[in-house]
């Protein structure tokens, strides 16, 4: 079975993480009229009429210039400007969440490529000051560091590890196992999406998965074993996929961020997805390949 997360990673662009700091070789790549850039004004992007624009350098504006890598020969950019530029067409800006629908079919291939640039971006736009002494931090390295212009303290970017888990009840493969989905205070009617948190400090991630699901059900989990991840920067995430076996079934929602879990049997879910009252993750996130993963097939609907 193919899983659908895949293909936003599928075709990997080179870093090229040691030439960041040539200055001559990034000014020549830069003038190359073949390179191509994406102009992000603080962390949103215009979308032109046939989908994501990819401008040449000579027609990018002034900004921060971030060296995404190298793909098929080619030398791709972005170009990080004042997020004031958003306010004039705000509505033709839009984050990373609003542009997935760009990123679909053959335009699948640049999602890499852009994952990269927005997560730099939000970076850029959420570490502004020195955290050791408040100094104003300025961009090196092509836009893959910060240091402080009083202190000299560097900072990198960070992603931040995130557990996603399909939590599972009953004899594996059996009409009577069901899976646990849960759904957010404020998401549309019908929508439930697998569970998720974040990892703290000194907690493993297994450890992760497990007290995520008890402070959000009240369910137990025993055993988990890892599925796969996904770089996901809505910030800075990156989602660690999991399946869980859960030691209890009694659901107690005491976490503010759950109105409503249930339990699944794969006939309930394929029913309920197929009439609409059940609508299940998009096709592109690692929560729909979990789900699919478990149900053995893929099903209709999603976000």
């Amino acid at each position: 079975m193919t899983f659908p997360h895949l293909s936003l990673v599928a075709d990997p662009h080179d870093r090229l993480g040691l030439l960041r700091t040539d200055e001559d070789w990034l000014q020549q790549r830069w003038e190359d009229p073949a390179s191509r850039v994406l102009v992000i004004a603080g962390t949103r992007v215009r979308p032109g009429p046939d989908g994501l624009e990819w401008v040449a350098s000579a027609d990018a504006p002034d900004g921060v210039r971030v060296l995404l890598g190298d793909r098929d020969g080619t030398t791709w950019w972005a170009v990080i400007v004042d997020g004031d530029v958003v306010k004039a067409e705000p509505e033709q800006w839009l984050p990373l969440r609003g542009l997935l629908p760009f990123l679909s079919g053959e335009a699948v291939a640049q999602a890499p490529l852009v994952f990269h640039a927005i997560g730099l971006a939000e970076w850029h736009w959420a570490h502004r000051f020195c955290p050791r002494c408040g100094g104003r931090l300025v961009p090196r390295a092509a836009g893959h560091e910060l240091v402080c212009v009083d202190c000299g303290k560097a900072q990198f970017p960070r992603s931040d590890p995130a557990v996603i888990m399909l939590i599972a009840a009953g004899e594996p493969g059996t009409f009577e196992e069901r899976c646990l989905l849960g759904r957010g205070r404020t998401w549309p009617e019908g929508r439930f999406s697998t569970l998720a948190g974040f990892c703290e400090p000194g907690e493993s991630l297994e450890d992760a998965v497990r007290r995520e699901v008890l402070e959000e059900t009240g369910v137990v989990v025993g055993d988990v074993t890892y599925f796969g991840n996904q770089p996901w920067p809505l910030p800075s995430s990156l989602m660690l996929g999991f399946h869980g076996r859960a030691l209890t079934e009694e659901i107690r929602l005491e976490d503010a961020d759950v109105e409503d879990a249930r339990w699944f049997t794969r006939e309930q879910m394929r029913r309920e997805a197929e009439d609409g009252s059940l609508v299940l993750p998009g096709g592109v996130s690692i929560s729909r390949s979990l789900v699919e993963d478990w149900y053995g097939g893929v099903l209709p609907g999603s976000w």
